[in-house]
């Protein structure tokens, strides 16, 4: 199954996440050579530290997990995680204000952080447990809009992950672009972690990679 180790970007997001946790999170992503590690920004240079000269990017999240904070507020905190290495950024955009049609806010908020990304990938993460159909299509259009890689259907927080009616949605979306998908949430083996790759998507983000590429239960962490 090495051919799903490169879709993975090996997460640890939890409020409990100790720098311990981080190391050992690190150690796996390189043993499997997955994509990326995926942690909150506080851990980026740890992470860059044991990360080292592996192949392994750090993925930063940003604005997290709500999205409900000021853009300046995500736009320092994205300053700091690439000063101290993330090579991506997953940022929640402002749900709320998707929800008051206030889309140019919506637009903007995202634009600011991709503006501070000379060279980093930015993944812009919708929470589509909390949208609408049509929510769905227009938050990606603006993530596309703002210049988005990716788009990403879930923190892991909200109150549901990733569905397979969501990432069609988000698939229609991103014809005649070059935005892609990343599906996260609730992706645990590696069964499901397949069906999402077969609809297209490019990266799955999953607390549960060494079980999705070994097909042997890792204890099913929760995201």
């Amino acid at each position: 199954m090495n051919i799903l180790n490169k879709y993975i970007d090996h997460t640890i997001l939890k409020a409990t996440a100790t720098k311990f946790d981080i190391i050992k999170l690190c150690k796996e992503a390189v043993t499997h050579d997955f994509f990326s590690v995926c942690v909150n920004s506080c851990y980026v240079s740890l992470a860059k530290a044991e990360i080292k000269n592996n192949n392994t990017k750090v993925c930063s999240v940003i604005g997290f997990p709500l999205g409900a904070m000021s853009t300046k507020a995500k736009v320092e905190e994205t300053k700091q995680a690439i000063k101290d290495g993330a090579d991506e950024i997953d940022m929640v955009i402002n749900i709320g204000l998707l929800k008051s049609e206030a889309f140019d806010a919506v637009y903007n908020d995202i634009k600011a952080v991709k503006d501070q990304l000379p060279n980093q990938v930015l993944k812009v993460i919708l929470e589509t447990c909390y949208l609408t159909d049509q929510e769905v299509t227009k938050a990606s259009q603006l993530a596309i809009k703002a210049g988005a890689d990716f788009i990403k259907t879930s923190t892991g927080f909200g109150t549901a992950g990733a569905t397979v009616h969501h990432v069609k949605l988000m698939k229609d979306a991103i014809k005649n672009s070059n935005t892609k998908i990343k599906a996260s949430g609730g992706i645990r083996d590696t069964k499901t972690a397949l069906q999402y790759i077969n609809l297209g998507v490019d990266r799955i983000g999953t607390s549960n990679g060494i079980a999705i590429v070994t097909g042997k239960s890792s204890g099913e962490k929760s995201y």
